[in-house]
């Protein structure tokens, strides 16, 4: 009796057809919504994610003006960062530590930017480079969160600077 298809071509058949099955376009993660009657998704513009760990970080006008909020994938749940918005500033761009004790991220007031630290355990935030008069983005926490590394603009270019927790600039030369 003769097969139409060979073993060989039978396997590589159904490996095709398998990982069709893995392409597409991607989908959103509807979370459920938490107590507080808070979800992940909205119909707000939501965006600069960063996840580290459990924790999603990111930035929303959801509440009417940019703020960072952070969600805890394990718990599903949006957890509340006291002390760490302002009305009077625009956040942008949330980088998280891999336990989620500290997020750095830029914020813009009345055309100056700046880069702060929010510390999750004494619910404080404290500008980083309040000493810099430079237009600052893109902030980025180390994993430990010992050191940020951000951008910095000087003499028309964009420089990379790294600083520890305290707003001391370390020397990566």
């Amino acid at each position: 009796m003769r097969h139409l298809f060979s073993p060989h071509s039978l396997l590589l058949l159904s490996l095709s057809l398998w990982l069709q099955g893995c392409v597409g376009y991607p989908r959103i993660v509807n979370f459920p919504v938490d107590p507080g009657g808070r979800s992940l998704n909205s119909r707000s513009l939501d965006f600069d994610p960063a996840i580290a760990g459990p924790y999603l970080v990111f930035a929303s006008d959801r509440n009417g003006s940019q703020d960072i909020y952070l969600f805890d994938t394990n718990s599903r749940q949006t957890i509340l960062l006291p002390g760490l918005n302002a009305l009077n500033e625009r956040a942008s761009h949330p980088s998280i530590s891999e336990d989620g004790r500290y997020i750095v991220f830029a914020v813009n007031r009345q055309g100056e930017s700046d880069i702060y630290l929010y510390d999750r355990e004494f619910q404080q935030k404290r500008n980083l480079t309040d000493n810099l008069n430079q237009e600052v983005r893109h902030p980025n926490i180390s994993a430990d969160g010992s050191k940020i590394a951000f951008e910095m603009a000087e003499n028309g270019q964009w420089d990379l600077l790294v600083y520890d927790r305290t707003g001391r600039q370390l020397d990566v030369e």
